[in-house]
């Protein structure tokens, strides 16, 4: 996200990178295994659990959607979880 505007732009997103303080409604950039490694995207926690986490990714196509990430800075869905 960092320098794709014009220079001095502020990311216009605000993420929590610490899993310690991760919470419900909380704005996290994650990643997905795979063909799409390397790409990031934004997604919203729906849930908090001790080893792992719950994403909404927002799709306005798939508004139930939620992927099931790693808990850690920048979590990791493993692609068999995106439809």
């Amino acid at each position: 996200m960092q320098g794709m505007g014009e220079q001095g732009e502020a990311c216009p997103f605000e993420f929590n990178f610490d899993p310690t303080t991760f919470k419900v409604g909380d704005m996290v950039s994650y990643r997905v295994s795979g063909g799409l490694d390397g790409f990031p995207f934004v997604g919203t926690l729906a849930e908090v659990h001790d080893d792992y986490v719950m994403i909404a990714p927002g799709d306005p196509t798939q508004p139930d959607a939620v992927y099931r990430a790693t808990r850690e800075s920048r979590p990791l869905v493993d692609e068999t979880e995106i439809q």
